[in-house]
Formats: C-alpha cells, sequence, structure tokens
C-alpha cells in the first residue's frame, strides 16, 4: 500500500510498533508507518520515511528472516510475519512438510480458525515467488 520511502523498516516487531487496523498496516510512537519484516520488502533497516535515509535503488529479494522473525509470536497480528520468515527459509522441496510443521506450531498457540486464515493469505502470496 506504501512505497519505498513512505515507511520506516525496522528489524523486529515490538510493543511501540503496534498494528493499527483503522489504517492498515504498523504505526510507531511517532506516528511514521512501519514495517517490522525487512525480509518481506526486500529493505534492510532504515528510518526512510521519518529521518529520510536513501531507500536503496532495488530491493534485495534474498534479505533472510533473522533468528528472532523465526521464534513463534506471542500475539496473533505478528502470525503472518512469522509464517512468511519459516517459508522463506525452507528449501523449494521441503515447502510443504515446512508448512505442515508451521501449522503444528501455531496451533498450540493460536486458535485453529486464525492459524488457518494467516496461512491461506500467506500462501497465497509466497507460493508464487517461488
Amino acid at each position: 500500500m506504501l512505497g519505498p520511502g513512505e515507511f520506516d523498516v525496522l528489524g523486529r516487531p515490538g510493543r511501540e510498533f503496534g498494528y493499527r487496523r483503522e489504517v492498515g498496516w504498523r504505526v510507531g510512537p511517532d506516528g511514521t508507518a512501519v514495517c517490522v519484516h525487512p525480509y518481506r520488502v526486500g529493505l534492510p533497516p532504515g528510518r526512510y520515511a521519518s529521518a529520510g535515509e536513501p531507500v536503496p535503488e532495488s530491493a534485495d529479494e534474498g534479505l533472510l528472516p533473522s533468528e528472532e522473525a523465526l521464534r513463534l509470536p506471542e500475539a496473533l497480528d505478528d502470525l503472518e510475519g512469522w509464517l512468511v520468515a519459516t517459508l522463506r527459509v525452507a528449501d523449494d522441496d521441503e515447502i510443504f512438510s515446512a508448512v505442515r510443521r508451521a501449522e503444528q506450531a501455531a496451533a498450540v498457540r493460536f486458535a485453529p480458525d486464525a492459524v488457518v486464515t494467516a496461512l491461506r493469505r500467506v500462501l497465497s502470496r509466497e507460493l508464487t515467488r517461488r
């Protein structure tokens, strides 16, 4: 929804960067739009909108999720980001077993219908990237 330079990219989720449903994205304490999943947008962490840092000329589709991004989140709002991270590190020939393991792990913490909804959203985008 926002283009490069119109939001900051941070290396991790945090309570201070809560998802705001009414605007459709995370917002920092200063009101700046924030993405906390650099590997999803292909941009390294940077204060592009709030501090005017220059946006890299091209997105790096090869950015890998951090170890922190691969830990099952506490908040449902972070589930999709975790699923993306989990699938991004899976080899192509192991993607279906990675989906099964992710679904089982997420179902321990979140309601099954929420897990299925998040998986459907993520898979509709992630499988087309492969």
